[in-house]
């Protein structure tokens, strides 16, 4: 019987690597295992329902009941937690406690990230004043802008800095994430000298496509993208509404 001890989940642009160290018959060995982005992407959804579960003092639940819960097939929730070794038993369920610590081990939020946000705008304000970051780990070390009129000012307890000293900061604070919240035009230098000085992750809210090495992570955050997502869904549905609206007068006729 395999015995899973320990893993790290690699991401970079290409699809997610798990590597596993597993232990059979005494011998240790890795194996290195290809997650889908779309695995990695439902993560967090089955983390945050799993939370709710245990604040509602649920301790085991059935991947049919979570199913319900989260309007996902129970064979769709078995193949993505069997990714990482499936933590379910067979006539008993997950174990809503073990399963909720071992997803946030595999997001990596059971440790802490030191973030820099770059553009103190409303945007950087708002990631800035939003204190749940912290309780998933994320511990925003350091503000940025070019702005002089924000400059000096402190939005809860960290003071917004020039960009002069941004690499010594990232080096001193141990930065490993930064968050890109500045028009378009700045992202791509600022993405480089972030590279060079070292930070590994970069959480892009300015609307373009960074190029960056393959061992430095890029999350795109296109808020325009996404409202527009939701444009065509809605315009979908009233097209089909208004269709059969129309198909029900013609019938009257």
């Amino acid at each position: 019987m395999q015995d899973t001890k320990n893993r790290l989940t690699m991401i970079s642009q290409n699809p997610i690597i798990e590597i596993i160290e597993k232990e059979e018959k005494g011998v240790k060995y890795v194996e290195h295992k290809e997650i889908s982005k779309a695995v990695i992407s439902r993560l967090p959804r089955y983390y945050r329902y799993l939370g709710e579960l245990l604040e509602d003092g649920v301790e085991r639940i059935s991947s049919n009941d979570l199913s319900v819960r989260m309007k996902v097939t129970a064979s769709q929730i078995r193949q993505d937690l069997n990714n990482f070794g499936g933590f379910g038993q067979q006539g008993y369920g997950y174990n809503v406690k073990y399963l909720y610590t071992e997803i946030a081990k595999i997001l990596g939020i059971d440790r802490q990230h030191n973030i820099i946000i770059i553009g103190a705008g409303n945007l950087g304000q708002a990631i800035a004043n939003y204190a749940n970051f912290e309780k998933r780990g994320f511990i925003i070390k350091g503000m940025f802008d070019i702005n002089p009129r924000l400059i000096g000012l402190v939005v809860r307890g960290i003071e917004i800095r020039g960009v002069e000293d941004l690499e010594k900061f990232i080096v001193e604070n141990e930065v490993q994430i930064a968050a890109l919240t500045i028009p378009k035009t700045k992202a791509p230098e600022i993405a480089d000298r972030l590279v060079k000085a070292g930070i590994k992750a970069i959480w892009n809210f300015a609307h373009t496509d960074l190029v960056v090495p393959d061992d430095v992570v890029v999350e795109n955050v296109h808020l325009s993208e996404s409202l527009m997502r939701l444009s065509y869904r809605v315009c979908s549905m009233q097209d089909r509404e208004a269709e059969l609206a129309s198909r029900k007068r013609e019938e009257v006729h």
